[in-house]
């Protein structure tokens, strides 16, 4: 008896997708001729939308009209679009390709997108999961769209060829070893995508304000992101058999062993953009399961000389830090997690500083910013070259200021000391949560009372938050307990102030554009050195700066929404009371 199989099979109109299923429904597509068209287009390895279009079963114009009122969306004429005004930088070029869609506006945690087949489930998915950002489709006609499509395409293929032109190379030593390497592959021609795909990531990187470049291998996938305001985005998923090129690519470029993948390895490359303008990068490797990670962290020099107008500092707050480093000895601490901006308030201190008649020198593990005028020496501790004996060779060369990247440990916290009690200006950073607990973090470490009481002039702790977009912040309405829940005092209710939201625009990210910082600067009173003297705790030493005018970080924070700078759920996000 000969088995029979019941298995339920599918029908080609089920197997249909769905932009001719509504057609069908629509009444503009016979059952028969969608099958016919959607065989073809298989066959031909073409996308359905492509082979209807194309055969002139439907008419670009009739279609998008049907999927407007299928869908309830709205129609765009996309001729009257101009691809210069269209947003950057929101949606990979490759997924606007693949998927024949163009991003035409952001509004609030959405991207308002052009298509002409809305019932692509898998475009809008791809869409969110590279952006985080809803979708809503508007429709436009196939054909119109496929132009500016390839516009868009055609455009970002010129902007590549300039960037791999004269206007962007590496640095001399760098062009060195990229030559080398170049010799070594086995192909030159296979290796182009991989060097083409790493310049336009740090050209983009550069162009959108990012801080830092991951570069990530899973064990399916690969991933890119951008941390864009202190956020971390991701920009493009690159096929994963790149992983390897593109990291020996950069190991190259940044003067690492490109056969050692078993340990983290740190570098930098520069980058010339322009014929004046040249980028330093940081470059660090770690790996992990599925290959290595590459997180590269751009340096700008030119933020050193921002001034210290820019970095966000109030008037009272700006006075008390300018007064301590003005002082002929001492010690000024920076502190705060990593990426709160500690290094550039730095070296904007040490610009102002930075004159003919002064000694500068500075260790740090490594120089993120080249300041002319300042002795910087990069600590190697494999070569025996620490913080500890950077500071010591520093005190035999007669220096006026010196500044520690980082006090990890008692014998650099010690050498430091002495030489802030012995006639210099000390500057440094510490990672501490404000500038209270710094203290009594110094004596945990081991510091006693009475050194920590007689060197330490100013601590300034500080964190950086997203600075709303000017051009999209809309005012709302908190009630009075949740602002005083936040950490407000009933007196400033006395003068009104406009609370302002995050709403989103195509010139920022999400409502905010760019970072303002916010600063709890406290200068170490004769009051707090009887404090720090009788091993008082962060706690009193807290409680009489707040007696002396100095704002907390939380408290800064809100002053900084008061003037309409950032909204109260980013300063809740990164302060703590």
């Amino acid at each position: 008896m000969t088995a029979v199989d019941t298995t339920p099979r599918e029908s080609p109109a089920t197997a249909l997708p769905g932009l001719a299923r509504a057609l069908i429904l629509a009444g503009k597509l016979g059952q028969k001729s969608a099958e016919d068209i959607y065989r073809k287009a298989q066959s031909a390895r073409t996308s359905f939308i492509a082979e209807l279009t194309g055969s002139g079963a439907v008419s670009a114009s009739d279609l998008a009209h049907t999927m407007s009122s299928a869908y309830a969306a709205p129609l765009v004429d996309m001729t009257a679009i101009d691809p210069q005004r269209l947003p950057k930088g929101l949606l990979d070029a490759k997924i606007c390709h693949d998927y024949r869609v163009v991003v035409l506006s952001k509004r609030n945690n959405r991207l308002i997108v052009a298509t002409a087949d809305p019932s692509d489930s898998q475009a809008a998915e791809k869409i969110k999961f590279a952006t985080q950002l809803g979708v809503d489709w508007v429709i436009a006609e196939y054909d119109k769209l496929l132009q500016l499509v390839t516009a868009n395409a055609t455009t970002a293929s010129e902007t590549m060829d300039n960037i791999i032109g004269e206007d962007f190379e590496f640095d001399e030593a760098s062009a060195e070893a990229l030559t080398e390497s170049t010799d070594t592959s086995s192909s030159e021609v296979e290796d182009a995508p991989v060097v083409k795909f790493l310049h336009k990531m740090l050209l983009d990187a550069f162009s959108m304000r990012a801080s830092d470049l991951h570069f990530e291998p899973y064990e399916h996938n690969y991933r890119v992101r951008f941390r864009i305001d202190g956020e971390l985005r991701e920009i493009a998923s690159p096929p994963i058999a790149i992983k390897e090129k593109l990291a020996s690519r950069i190991k190259v470029i940044s003067r690492m062993d490109i056969s050692e993948k078993r340990v983290p390895q740190d570098g930098k490359m520069k980058l010339k953009i322009g014929p004046d303008r040249v980028i330093d990068f940081r470059v660090s490797t770690l790996p992990t399961l599925f290959g290595e990670k590459i997180v590269i962290r751009i340096l700008d020099p030119n933020s050193a000389k921002l001034g210290i107008e820019a970095l966000g500092y109030e008037p009272e707050e700006k006075e008390r830090l300018l007064l301590a480093i003005g002082r002929p000895y001492g010690m000024v601490l920076v502190t705060g997690p990593t990426g709160s901006g500690k290094t550039v308030s730095l070296y904007t201190c040490l610009n102002i500083l930075n004159k003919p008649g002064v000694n500068i020198a500075t260790a740090e593990d490594p120089c993120e910013i080249n300041l002319p005028g300042v002795n910087q020496v990069n600590v190697n501790e494999k070569a025996g070259l620490t913080f500890a004996v950077a500071l010591k060779s520093f005190l035999r060369q007669d220096p006026d200021i010196i500044m520690v990247g980082e006090i990890r440990d008692l014998e650099t916290a010690d050498i430091a000391i002495k030489a802030a009690q012995t006639g210099h200006l000390v500057l440094s950073t510490l990672h501490t949560n404000d500038a209270p607990t710094t203290l009594t973090r110094m004596r945990n470490m081991g510091i006693a009372p009475f050194n920590i009481a007689s060197s330490v002039i100013l601590i300034t702790a500080q964190r950086l938050a997203r600075r709303l977009c000017p051009s999209c912040r809309a005012p709302i309405e908190i009630p009075r307990k949740a602002l005083l829940d936040a950490g407000y005092q009933d007196d400033e209710f006395q003068t009104p102030w406009v609370n302002y939201r995050a709403v989103g625009c195509s010139m920022c990210n999400n409502g905010y554009k760019g970072r303002v910082g916010i600063y709890q600067v406290m200068p170490i009173s004769e009051e707090i050195q009887r404090i720090i003297l009788r091993d008082g705790s962060a706690l009193e030493i807290g409680e009489q700066a707040k007696r002396e005018g100095v704002r907390s970080l939380r408290q800064a924070g809100l002053h900084k929404a008061k003037l309409g700078l950032t909204s109260l759920e980013e300063v809740l996000a990164v302060t703590n009371e």
